[in-house]
């Protein structure tokens, strides 16, 4: 059964800051489909390839789809110029190792619109909410024949709400695995930043991570949770401030980088463009960072699999 959780609207921004903000990133968008900004060739030219440890073991992957919607493209990267929109997708990632069973951004709770939404500011609840049915957590476990009592732990890219809502229908002791950064960003001063609602947060376990461990691939930090080199967490910062990614060597022999919101879709890592201003300006914590991440995951060596965080292509072919 769900967890109950206090009001989601304690901690949630002003209407008055939010519409302000708003207008703001309006603003600014239309320049931006006309003139997005360009990669920095230095700091690309700059980048080395670090060593990726071998895996002396491997996980299994399962993407479980929650919920769906759709974007426009000129949102989802800047200086695309077409009116088509793409899917978007709202889920978790199952992932299996020989010695625990944890999930990734435990996305949505079934009851998300009554229980955790009311805590972002009119409009952006207007303009992140999913269509249609959200299936819960415990449900699309439950299809997949793993219970919520199944779990040993979860690791939440970043804070913002539709990657750790599913939280509410989790036994309270089932550990957060999260930076210390990023778990003191979403939790401190009187307003939650955009993007993060506090009540799935409250009253949950959580195990500050540190990326204490060398360079991997064109990520400056890392940290090896099995200490296999199976499932090694790397820093995508910018989007918020802890971000990280999730790179797994799975069963099937492919490598694995599961991004959460470092990119929404693939399209700006191939084209190497940021969120339009509209919301990535609210969104995205540092937009500098952001990009010098996106710049990153660009420059990864061929082999690695990149899962941008609502793209639903990228997610279905795991699911």
């Amino acid at each position: 059964m769900p967890v109950s959780a206090p009001d989601p609207v304690l901690g949630r921004p002003t209407l008055a800051r939010t519409l302000l903000d708003c207008c703001s990133a309006l603003a600014a968008t239309p320049g931006k489909l006309l003139r997005p900004r360009q990669a920095d060739p230095e700091f690309l030219a700059a980048l080395t390839i670090a060593e990726l440890p071998t895996a002396t073991a491997t996980v299994r992957l399962r993407a479980l789809r929650q919920a769906g919607g759709d974007v426009p493209m000129t949102i989802a990267a800047e200086g695309v110029r077409t009116l088509r929109t793409a899917p978007i997708w709202y889920g978790c990632f199952l992932v299996e190792h020989p010695t625990a069973r944890f999930l990734v951004d435990p996305a949505l709770c079934g009851d998300v619109r009554r229980s955790v939404l009311p805590g972002q500011p009119v409009p952006l609840r207007q303009l992140v909410e999913p269509h249609g049915a959200v299936a819960g957590l415990a449900e699309v476990l439950s299809a997949q024949g793993v219970s919520v009592d199944q779990i040993d732990f979860t690791v939440a890219t970043h804070l913002h709400w539709d990657h750790v809502s599913g939280l509410l229908e989790l036994p309270a002791p089932v550990e957060l695995r999260v930076p210390a950064v990023e778990y003191d960003w979403a939790t401190a001063g009187e307003h939650a930043p955009y993007g993060v609602v506090r009540a799935p947060l409250s009253g949950r376990t959580v195990a500050p991570v540190e990326l204490d461990g060398p360079p991997v691939l064109t990520f400056t930090a890392s940290h090896d949770l099995f200490g296999d080199g199976s499932v090694l967490l790397v820093a995508l910062p910018g989007h918020t401030p802890g971000s990280l990614g999730v790179l797994l060597a799975v069963d099937d022999g492919t490598r694995v980088l599961l991004a959460g919101d470092a990119v929404w879709n693939t399209l700006q890592v191939t084209m190497i463009r940021e969120k339009a201003p509209m919301p990535g300006k609210l969104f995205d914590a540092d937009r500098d960072e952001a990009f010098r991440t996106i710049q990153r995951l660009h420059a990864l060596p061929p082999g690695i699999e990149v899962i941008a965080g609502h793209d639903a292509a990228a997610a279905a072919a795991r699911a």
